[in-house]
């Protein structure tokens, strides 16, 4: 119920490009965001997420996070969980462009799952460096396995709790950071603040299902007001942030 509301109430304040004044942000939009080319590398993703689909594999699931609205059981098929609670085919598609678009080298994603996103963002360049953690065992185990048969060397895995993760990271810098992993307002802010110092001019934050609940747009709320964020692009699904100093402080909602 809170989602739909919220949707409606995004609706009605969302633009599309000729909303937007930012040099910026409109080149985001219509470059990125709104690009409709087919990549090549979609067809590659479709073939991912075709696979997970029809596994037969049964998963013993530790979700140290905020758990699944769908799936409850500790054991979970992969074909349900491809379904329901790995990126979609949309939102892989998005973030393949993200990182062609800005060229990102050094990643972190926080939330593997079973590497929908990953792959996305380890099919645009295999010189780029992405770190992905992942608080479930098995879970992490299973990708890395569907990655070795992909032949994809660019990924370094770790398992555990964010909050222990985070201060052991090897790279003190990152291009970007996808936050897929513990849809709660505390621990958002949590990873948010620890990852500050990580940041340079052109890094790039994005944020999953930022309207979760009424707590996930709280954090929300207080990212965009943070004093090192200067602009966000909010697309309901997904909430870009960006640290650019030449930019004017502002908050855009877009819709896709």
């Amino acid at each position: 119920m809170y989602q739909a509301k919220a949707y409606i109430k995004f609706l009605s304040k969302a633009t599309n490009q000729h909303g937007v004044h930012s040099p910026f942000v409109y080149n985001f939009v219509t470059k990125c965001l709104y690009d409709k080319t087919n990549h090549d590398a979609y067809a590659k993703l479709k073939l991912y997420k075709k696979a997970l689909e029809n596994s037969n594999t049964i998963l013993d699931i530790t979700d140290l996070g905020e758990g699944s609205k769908v799936l409850d059981a500790n054991q979970r098929k992969v074909s349900k969980m491809a379904k329901t609670s790995s990126s979609s085919k949309k939102d892989s598609e998005l973030l393949y462009r993200l990182s062609k678009y800005f060229e990102f080298q050094r990643i972190l994603e926080l939330g593997t799952s079973l590497g929908m996103g990953t792959y996305a963002l380890a099919l645009v360049n295999n010189s780029s460096k992405i770190t992905t953690i992942e608080g479930c065992l098995n879970t992490s185990t299973f990708a890395q396995s569907q990655f070795t048969k992909l032949n994809i060397n660019n990924i370094e895995f770790e398992v555990g709790n964010f909050t222990n993760k985070i201060p052991d990271l090897k790279h003190n810098s990152f291009d970007f950071i996808f936050f897929d992993g513990h849809h709660n307002k505390e621990a958002t802010i949590q990873y948010f603040e620890a990852l500050l110092p990580t940041v340079h001019n052109d890094s790039v934050f994005v944020f999953d299902d930022i309207y979760w609940s009424k707590g996930m747009t709280e954090a929300w709320d207080y990212i965009k007001n943070h004093n090192a964020v200067t602009v966000t692009v909010d697309c309901f699904n997904l909430g870009f942030v960006f640290f650019r100093k030449e930019q004017a402080k502002e908050h855009f909602k877009i819709r896709m």
